[in-house]
């Protein structure tokens, strides 16, 4: 909580529960309406429960992980964490999954249980968080004078940091436009969905203007 301004995984938690109440909520009244016996209903699961239970015993597995890590607060969402030699920053703990992203921008889902039953490696909390924003300039852009005016607007924002400097990169180029990926560096992780926001606004000033 030092670290966050709120505990993002106890609000997936809290979501998450809230879903599944409201589908059995709505179950019921469905199964009301057309005049099903509840009773006789859940007595039918509770009869066939053992057999299902086995069926779906990773499902369940995952769910009481998911709980396990959240309540347990031993993996919170902007923690690094390296298991199967996949490494990333934890970017959603959900009941079922969790899931990490690399420097890449590549999205891992990461079964509970796994974290559960197997070990990972859990970083010291990094002082600094990479933002990347993939683009497409028009063909007609240069991308050397994009690269000068984006990484001067990016220097303007005080919590984006000098070092790593900001850079752009090509990534390839079509007969529409050119793709590049935008990379800055932040501090704080809650920010930064912030100024993913404010620097796809200036891109999106130089595209209109360019």
């Amino acid at each position: 909580m030092d670290r966050y301004h709120k505990n993002k995984a106890a609000i997936y938690l809290a979501r998450d529960i809230i879903n599944y109440i409201i589908y059995f909520i709505a179950l019921m009244i469905i199964l009301q309406f057309f005049g099903i016996n509840l009773a006789g209903t859940l007595l039918s699961l509770g009869i066939v429960g053992i057999a299902v239970s086995f069926a779906a015993k990773d499902i369940i597995s995952n769910l009481f992980s998911g709980i396990i890590l959240i309540i347990g607060k031993s993996i919170q969402v902007g923690d690094t964490i390296e298991i199967n030699n996949k490494k990333g920053v934890v970017e959603r703990i959900s009941l079922r999954s969790t899931t990490i992203i690399d420097d890449n921008g590549i999205r891992d889902i990461i079964p509970n249980s796994t974290l559960t039953n197997y070990p990972y490696l859990q970083y010291k909390p990094p002082e600094k968080y990479r933002v990347d924003i993939l683009t497409g300039l028009a063909l007609n852009n240069d991308i050397e004078e994009f690269k000068e005016y984006i990484t001067k607007k990016i220097s303007e924002y005080d919590e984006i940091l000098d070092d790593p400097k900001p850079n752009v990169y090509a990534k390839e180029i079509t007969f529409e436009e050119s793709k590049v990926k935008v990379s800055f560096w932040v501090k704080d992780y809650n920010s930064k969905d912030k100024y993913k926001l404010i620097i796809t606004n200036e891109i999106r000033k130089y595209t209109q203007n360019g």
